[in-house]
């Protein structure tokens, strides 16, 4: 089965994309402004809509296409997967909840090259000392997913 692109607006956060295989998610890209898109729905999409309408959803049954993690970034993807809608941890909690105390910044590793943002809630780690980084995406877009999530640091 080829892979297929689904493109989805989320009102007020823009247009966000997804790379599926049947249901399986290979990649997600987060909504950002941009030019318009012909959009297409399917059940993750509208799923994740809702999640940018506020909506609680853990999205725990969505497969996702791991081939080639290793046991450490398993272990990781599945202990932020746990984390639950409206918390955090920081990357030593999570690095401690996978299993590998002390292992901080390579579940920081982990976290950077997610490549299923929301699905793998990423947003959910912070740093120690305060909400941290997200990538190119940008801190003030993880400040607004947690504050979407109701958590305000």
């Amino acid at each position: 089965m080829a892979p297929r692109r689904v493109a989805y607006e989320a009102d007020g956060w823009g247009v966000g994309e997804l790379w599926l295989e049947g249901e399986t998610l290979l990649w997600h890209e987060l909504p950002s402004a941009g030019a318009g898109v012909e959009t297409k729905a399917s059940p993750l999409s509208e799923r994740l809509r809702s999640y940018f309408g506020g909506s609680r959803d853990s999205f725990a049954d969505v497969e996702l296409d791991l081939e080639g993690a290793t046991p450490f970034q398993l272990a990781v993807v599945e202990a932020l997967r746990a984390v639950p809608w409206g918390e955090v941890v920081t990357y030593g909690e999570l690095a401690a909840l996978a299993g590998h105390p002390n292992a901080q910044r390579a579940a920081g590793s982990v976290c950077a090259h997610n490549r299923f943002p929301l699905v793998v809630p990423c947003h959910r780690v912070v740093a120690a000392g305060g909400i941290g980084n997200y990538g190119a995406s940008g801190v003030e877009y993880k400040r607004r997913l947690l504050e979407l999530e109701r958590v305000f640091l």
